[in-house]
């Protein structure tokens, strides 16, 4: 490849030596304007050799194999967004059962599992939760965030010392 390329511009700065030659000998007037123009044609056949003497048959552009890669990367773009998503929600979904649990006047710890749902967006699913049982908390989840009872999960702790 180097090499093509040396040779190329070998080519192109030989006849760029020679027209500048030819032209300060040749005299003024009408000879030397076709002269130049002719010149002008042998120098951009020179520079556009590799293009036209280029054997376009042998060109092949796998459209299908970008096509196939451009829709690869944009599943792995939409997973990694949708995880993002959900890890997203799954936080703001604890936050908020935290904080609704310190209205009730209750202690837990919370974990929140996220399922994608029918739309495609994330939404919380499961709730593991720790501290003292709450029938109020429970019912909130169940209305509020749509986790029913049966995918609650309680690990009761004693606050009392």
């Amino acid at each position: 490849m180097m090499e093509a390329v040396r040779t190329w511009l070998t080519a192109v700065v030989l006849v760029s030596l020679l027209l500048s030659v030819a032209q300060s000998l040749i005299p003024e007037g009408t000879l030397r304007r076709a002269a130049s123009f002719t010149g002008g044609l042998v120098l951009l056949f020179a520079l556009l050799r590799p293009v036209l003497g280029a054997d376009l048959g042998r060109l092949e552009l796998d459209f299908d194999g970008y096509q196939a890669e451009i829709a690869d990367r944009q599943e792995e773009l939409a997973a990694a967004q949708t995880e993002t998503l959900a890890e997203l929600i799954a936080e703001e979904t604890e936050a908020y059962i935290w904080d609704k649990a310190g209205e009730l006047g209750v202690e837990v710890t919370t974990r929140v599992e996220t399922r994608t749902g029918e739309d495609g967006i994330p939404v919380p699913w499961s709730a593991e939760l720790t501290g003292q049982r709450s029938g109020a908390l429970s019912s909130y989840l169940e209305a509020e965030l749509g986790i029913p009872a049966e995918r609650q999960v309680w690990h009761e702790q004693n606050t009392e010392d």
